[in-house]
């Protein structure tokens, strides 16, 4: 009975016992949310830009330079670089809550703010392969 109460109290729990903690993790989840949003705003409002102007430099309707594929790639960076250092913040947060009362840092809000951060890394990329 000692051996499997022993094995259970190296178990971590998917959130904190202590209501305190669980609240400040709810928050850091809510707030890496709003990075996400964020982020994703910045994205796909560069991208949008980035192939409206570039569409209008094809017909010929404005003059055609590299200024469709800098706005697009400034916003595309701004919206990555806050999509990472919200997810810096989030996972600071996170072990230091960690060090008080072990407990399973894997969040899905943590998994959709990497995927967010490399999709954001893949459109930067992207648009900066064709301004060369």
């Amino acid at each position: 009975m000692a051996a499997a109460e022993t094995g259970s109290a190296h178990k971590r729990h998917a959130l904190p016992s202590d209501m305190g903690e669980m609240r400040t993790v709810m928050a850091a989840d809510r707030t890496l949310m709003a990075w996400i949003r964020t982020s994703l705003s910045m994205l796909s409002f560069g991208f949008t830009i980035y192939k409206f102007l570039d569409a209008l430099a094809e017909h010929n309707e404005i003059a055609a330079s590299h200024s469709p594929q800098r706005v697009g790639l400034f916003l595309a960076g701004m919206g990555t670089a806050a999509m990472v250092l919200g997810t810096i913040s989030y996972w600071t947060t996170l072990r230091d809550l960690n060090r008080v009362e072990e407990f399973r840092l894997g969040r899905p809000v943590l998994i959709m703010a990497l995927v967010m951060s490399f999709a954001g890394i893949a459109l930067f990329v992207s648009i900066a392969g064709r301004l060369v």
